[in-house]
């Protein structure tokens, strides 16, 4: 029997009295921890430059710094730094107060410095140190608006220097919100166990989180690991486990959503998501909250993501959306992409169009204001909400040095079933939010489409093709909560070949690996894209191509060099298989006589599925719909 939501207590059955126990808040208090000074992650495999660097003899765990005589530690990094410009920008705290133990046996300098939007370093203000105590220091948010950060450096000028229960804190708010952190989770029960484990480890982190939900729509389930009793036992009546049929990412948070909001004294509380497979960083959710409870007014609050292969390296600081381009992660300006932390810090402020929900929080009232999430089952779910909600007036924020670590998208392979929720949802979110112009969609979309046809990815054509018939169908296919439509994709792609991934041992010798670079075609002009486009569509109708098979790594697998040839065995982004990719002539005709036709279609009914999905939105994200799915109607 799936299980309703019991807030901070153990799991109870489906009933009228299972969301009776309420959140509470937090007892008052004079000051907010905003963050700790932390030296080392949760996790070995980060390296400590992204907390703390130092030169000199020097030992660290995670919350003391022990510096030899002579050593000198700089918290000018990522974990180390305070997020000034956006304290300055989003909350009404003037001051932050740096507060520190410490403990030398001789003499030590410890200076509080700041930076501006250029990367300029400053002096605020600069303390000698003896004995054992706490130091106390304050920094002013005035000088912040456009960027900067703050941060702390210690010298042990004589004796050794021990620092601990490092925090940065600021006056706290007459009334403190609840949390709640929900983790939707499928068939990844170890990850899941691992990620709730991290977090239940952190009493600090843990302090103002009233509950941890888990929302299991596995058949692998999480309470079936031994860990899973380890964690209920550490979180002491916080943890809530429900199970549900596989909803995807959209229904597994909008539950843990639905279910929280609909607890007493959930009216202002802080819902915070998390993905299950994510390196958790406790920290995070602790400056995610605290930042929350102090702006002006209620705001999403996302983390970044960082790379899970290679620990120091940002994804993006924030992203936004083109939706005449079906595009969601575009930078922001001022934002960053892949860029390495330990060289490279976010000195400029930037803005948000929407925050993923790897790990974000989202205040209760704006859940109240906006409803829950479309049933997307997956991806765009969370962009289509961060979007949905600043159209509603309500700030989305990427909060930088507050971040987890994610699996790396440039490791996953774009031919995938995954892109026909991407094309598909894409769609239904442009249709409602942006100017949803008939002719530039279709245009765009044939355009896509038609490289892919000839780059022989004719599955992945198909895919590109139902998404926009699914799309035209209208919303009703979003009733079973998109269960249906997985098996209808992956039966779809498995009638073309190249979409089955093959060892890279068993491509044959006669698949020269140097061929490629007999023929390499430059990227072409962009003013010259379409021309290229149409020049290599005869080509392969007509078979004027190489007739030689070849492979081709990742890297060089754009639509403009693979179809030069006949067949191409082309790597995964993954690195870890490839796809054998043949001409078929009668394959591509089909494709693109589909492709023309819905195409024409998008173009003509633009106007009539804008107004359709408009006006299904508020039916669709409604708690009836969404208890509908959930299975837990009366």
């Amino acid at each position: 029997m799936d299980q309703a939501f019991a807030v901070g207590g153990a799991p109870v059955e489906n009933n009228d009295e299972a969301l009776q126990n309420a959140l509470v808040e937090p007892a008052p208090r004079d000051r907010l921890v905003a963050q700790r000074g932390l030296f080392a992650a949760p996790s070995p495999r980060v390296p400590r430059k992204m907390y703390v660097e130092v030169k000199g003899h020097a030992d660290t765990d995670r919350d003391t710094l022990t510096l030899r005589a002579g050593a000198h530690a700089d918290t000018n990094t990522y974990f180390g730094r305070f997020a000034a410009s956006f304290w300055q920008r989003w909350t009404a705290v003037t001051v932050v107060r740096l507060e520190l133990d410490h403990e030398t046996a001789g003499s030590a300098t410890i200076a509080l410095r700041a930076s501006d939007a250029k990367g300029r370093k400053r002096l605020i203000t600069q303390e000698q140190v003896t004995g054992s105590g706490t130091l106390t220091v304050e920094g002013r948010l005035d000088r912040f608006v456009d960027g900067g950060a703050m941060w702390f450096d210690a010298v042990a000028d004589a004796g050794d220097l021990t620092v601990t229960n490092v925090r940065w804190t600021v006056d706290a708010p007459d009334h403190l919100r609840p949390a709640a952190v929900v983790i939707c989770t499928f068939n990844r029960a170890d990850d899941c166990a691992t990620t709730v484990g991290t977090l239940a480890a952190d009493a600090g982190a843990m302090a103002d989180i009233d509950t941890v939900c888990i929302v299991d729509q596995g058949t692998d389930q999480v309470r079936s690991r031994p860990a899973f009793a380890e964690v209920e036992a550490a979180l002491g009546g916080k943890l809530t486990y429900l199970t549900q049929p596989n909803l995807g990412g959209a229904g597994g948070f909008s539950r843990g959503m639905h279910e929280i909001t609909s607890a007493p004294g959930s009216a202002h509380a802080n819902v915070i998501l998390m993905d299950d497979d994510i390196l958790c960083e406790p920290e995070t959710v602790l400056r995610m909250n605290a930042f929350a409870n102090m702006t002006v007014k209620p705001a999403i609050v996302g983390a970044q993501m960082l790379s899970l292969s290679n620990p120091q390296v940002l994804h993006v600081s924030a992203e936004r959306e083109v939706l005449d381009e079906i595009t969601a992660g575009a930078l922001t300006p001022g934002a960053m992409m892949g860029v390495d932390l330990v060289k490279k810090k976010q000195e400029q402020r930037f803005d948000a169009g929407w925050n993923g929900w790897w790990t974000c929080l989202l205040p209760a009232d704006i859940i109240a204001d906006c409803g829950l999430p479309l049933p997307l089952f997956f991806q765009w779910d969370d962009i289509e909400y961060g979007i949905r909600a600043r159209f509603a007036g309500h700030p989305t924020i990427t909060l930088p040095n507050a971040g987890v670590w994610h699996a790396d998208f440039h490791l996953k392979d774009y031919d995938d079933w995954a892109r026909y929720f991407s094309i598909r949802n894409g769609l239904i979110v442009s249709s409602i939010y942006g100017r949803f112009d008939g002719t530039t969609i279709a245009k765009y979309l044939f355009r896509k489409i038609s490289e892919l046809i000839v780059s022989m990815q004719y599955g992945l054509a198909a895919t590109f093709i139902k998404a926009a018939e699914d799309f035209l169908a209208g919303p009703e296919f979003l009733d079973d909560g998109g269960q249906a439509v997985l098996g209808e994709i992956r039966a779809l792609r498995a009638r073309y070949p190249e979409t089955a991934p093959r060892p890279a041992v068993e491509v044959g010798a006669e698949a020269d690996p140097h061929t490629q670079m007999d023929v390499w075609a430059f990227e072409p002009d962009e003013k010259r894209e379409g021309l290229v486009l149409a020049k290599r569509a005869v080509q392969q109708f007509l078979g004027r191509v190489d007739g030689r098979p070849v492979t081709i790594p990742a890297h060089y697998a754009n639509w403009w060099h693979v179809s030069l040839f006949s067949q191409a065995t082309v790597t995964d982004a993954s690195q870890g298989a490839v796809r054998v990719r043949r001409r078929d002539k009668q394959t591509a005709l089909e494709l693109t006589r589909q492709a023309a036709k819905v195409c024409w279609r998008l173009r003509k009914e633009a106007p009539r599925m804008k107004d359709t999905y408009t006006e299904a939105l508020p039916r669709i994200t409604s708690r009836e719909n969404w208890t509908r799915l959930y299975g837990t109607e009366a």
